[in-house]
This record gives C-alpha cells, sequence and structure tokens, in this order.
C-alpha cells in the first residue's frame, strides 16, 4: 500500500523536520510514503478573503490528489480514533488492497492520501470530496505539527499492527 500525506506549506521549524524526516525513515520499513507539499498563502484579515485563499489552497490540493486514492482529510470534525482503531482501519485497508476483504467491506483502494490543510484548514471541496475527515484531538495543532502528529501515529500504526513493542 501506498501512503501520501499531502499538505499546505513546507515544515520549516528545525525541531519538526527533524522529528518529519525520522518517522518518514522508520515508517519506510512498513509502506510507500509520500510527502506532497503544496504553496500556503499569507493570512489575510477579511473573511471574505480568507475563504479565497482556502479555495485556491484547496486547488491546489487537488491538483496534487489521484482519483483513484483513498482520500483522508484531517479535520476538526473528522471521526476520532484510538491509535487502536487507526491500525485497525488501516489493516483493513491494506487486506481490501491484497484483495481479501473483511465480510461486508467496501473496495478499497492502492493508495490513502491524508490531507493537511493549510492555517486556515481545508476548502469545503476538499472536505467534502474526502472518503473520511478524520480528527487528530480536540486540540487545535499548527499543520506543521499535526504533521508529524500523523507520521507518528502511522508508525504506531504499523508496529500495533505487527505486534511490535512501541505501543505498549
Amino acid at each position: 500500500m501506498r501512503i501520501s500525506i499531502v499538505a499546505v506549506g513546507r515544515v520549516k521549524e528545525p525541531g519538526y523536520i527533524m522529528a518529519q524526516e525520522e518517522y518518514v525513515k522508520r515508517l519506510q520499513r512498513y509502506t510507500h510514503l509520500e510527502i506532497i507539499e503544496v504553496d500556503n498563502e499569507p493570512v489575510p484579515s477579511g473573511d471574505r478573503e480568507r475563504q479565497a485563499v482556502k479555495l485556491r489552497e484547496g486547488e491546489r490540493l487537488q491538483r496534487r490528489l489521484s482519483d483513484s486514492c483513498q482520500q483522508v482529510a484531517l479535520d476538526l470534525q473528522g471521526a476520532r480514533f484510538t491509535s487502536e482503531e487507526l491500525a485497525a482501519w488501516l489493516g483493513q485497508q491494506q487486506q481490501v488492497l491484497a484483495g481479501c476483504p473483511p465480510q461486508g467491506a467496501r473496495q478499497g483502494k492502492g493508495e490513502i492520501s491524508f490531507i493537511i490543510g493549510g492555517t486556515l484548514g481545508l476548502s469545503p471541496a476538499i472536505l467534502d470530496q474526502a472518503h473520511m475527515c478524520l480528527s487528530l484531538s480536540t486540540f487545535t495543532f499548527p499543520h506543521q505539527l499535526a504533521r508529524v502528529i500523523l507520521l507518528e501515529q502511522l508508525y504506531r500504526a504499523y508496529r500495533i499492527l505487527r505486534q511490535e513493542p512501541y505501543h505498549y
């Protein structure tokens, strides 16, 4: 299975860069992972201008998303999983890809794209087309930190699936 993280903006803080690189390196033994970044824009003050920025960033994200991938948008209003539930969901996606879906599961896709918005969040078009919306927490995180948290949770999920030490 292939996983991509499609995100608005680039990670700039040295600590976040180091953490991202570490989790990308760790995840390489479990999956093919790609990080795709699109340009962000300065945050304007007016509501109308803010909506326009979200739409433009959403269009940039859309151009980088494959129609054949399972799209998971990170959003505060999304589903909340425990680490074990995320691992189970990821395992289910792998089973579907391998051609042996669990009873009653719908046909999966060969790639999962996790979509992370910029400072203003994701455009309504991205949220509407997503196959699933996922919340990392009820807390709000900077989008750079959200990326690191997602990477850590994906790594944790693979470790749980393989019953390898890390989570327990």
